[in-house]
């Protein structure tokens, strides 16, 4: 049973400096909080999303059955991230299209939307966008930073940009970089969008119209990517979508996975923003902490302070586990307190968000080791006030 989620809006503003020498004012990042925060303000969490997430990780809304967070599985009272312990904190990233201001948002310079005139935004423009949500709420210090595929992009951002204002770290599903072929499949998801004629060169919105089927062939391209070559076959084989009788149509539908595909792209179609996906996907291809270090990862995770949980999954080919491993080696070369779990598992990239029990075992142990961790703090700076 879900509890009742309340989202919740901040506005800011100053300026936030941009990566990419530019800035952005007169912003609002959405959120919502679970659980409640400790006297200290020291059991706070931050779960970082994925590109067609958002800030809504847990419980549902009240009045819409089926509405459950994407991370529910995994966050809440007595769950493997126990709300009754954490206090958990999910934040929807700039340029999103689920609260946060985005593309589709008043650009309050020109009174119109901003389409393709909204900045270009980084994972590390998202991670300071983040830390200035915390400061406002007076949170300096968080027990963990939490995230799966780019969002496990950000909770390695964190421990390099802010170290010294978490304690954890954990990496789910992710990689220090994209290689060429999963830049190369945003690429071509990117081209299907902007060569859509409804894109018109991202300003669709004044035109009243969407890119529905650039985005429904992104969609598919990405589907195609989360899932294992093992779960496609077991789920659709080379079933007929009409019997055992052939079409012999180039056009129509004719395999159950055609049919899959086409319901998945035009569910998103309907509810993703063309111009969020381009900014999402091109903030993944720019991710590379270790670019400015000449390629060395270990130079560049040299600052991390934080304890790391990393996870990955043996038949994940978009975030492969070997990726996983790069990051574990560069921080064992710098000497820090890393765990790594490798699970196998049958279901590709999208294991991260389903029930594996080994999966699950593995998340549960590890927060319950961070609440331990702060209790036994909790006691010392006790024992140390009364000995003053």
């Amino acid at each position: 049973m879900s509890f009742i989620a309340t989202p919740q809006s901040m506005h800011f503003d100053e300026a936030l400096p941009l990566q990419s020498g530019g800035s952005i004012a007169h912003y609002d990042l959405a959120f919502e909080t679970y659980g409640q925060l400790n006297a200290d303000k020291s059991n706070a969490i931050v779960v970082c999303h994925a590109l067609n997430a958002s800030h809504h990780v847990a419980g549902s809304y009240e009045g819409q059955p089926k509405s459950e967070g994407w991370w529910d599985n995994m966050i809440g009272p007595g769950k493997a991230v126990d709300t009754n312990q954490f206090f958990v904190i999910g934040i929807n990233n700039l340029g999103s299209c689920f609260g946060s201001t985005g593309p589709m948002h008043i650009n309050p310079v020109t009174d119109k939307p901003y389409g393709a005139d909204f900045p270009v935004v980084t994972v590390e423009d998202w991670v300071d966008a983040q830390a200035r949500l915390l400061d406002r709420l007076g949170i300096h210090k968080l027990a963990a930073v939490l995230g799966g595929s780019l969002g496990g992009m950000q909770a390695l951002s964190w421990s390099l940009r802010y170290p010294e204002r978490m304690g954890h770290a954990v990496v789910v599903a992710s990689a220090p970089n994209l290689n060429a072929e999963n830049i190369a499949f945003n690429e071509v998801a990117r081209r299907a969008i902007v060569t859509d004629p409804d894109f018109n060169g991202g300003h669709f919105y004044e035109h009243g119209v969407v890119p529905a089927r650039g985005l429904r062939i992104a969609r598919m391209i990405g589907h195609i990517t989360y899932l294992s070559d093992d779960v496609m076959n077991q789920k659709f084989g080379r079933q007929l979508r009409d019997g055992l009788q052939l079409k012999y149509s180039t056009q129509d539908v004719e395999f159950q996975i055609e049919s899959y595909l086409r319901y998945q792209g035009e569910k998103f179609s309907g509810y993703f923003d063309a111009n969020t996906y381009l900014l999402i996907t091109r903030a993944l291809d720019y991710f590379d902490p270790a670019r400015n270090h000449g390629g060395n990862l270990t130079q560049a995770l040299a600052v991390a302070e934080a304890k790391f949980l990393l996870v990955s999954f043996t038949t994940d080919w978009r975030f492969a586990p070997a990726r996983s491993r790069e990051i574990v080696k560069s921080l064992l070369e710098n000497n820090r307190d890393v765990s790594y779990a490798e699970i196998d598992a049958p279901h590709g990239h999208d294991a991260f968000l389903l029930d594996d029990p080994r999966y699950m075992s593995v998340m549960r142990s590890y927060f319950e080791g961070i609440a331990q961790e702060l209790k036994t703090a909790n006691r010392a700076g006790k024992l140390q006030g009364e000995a003053a």
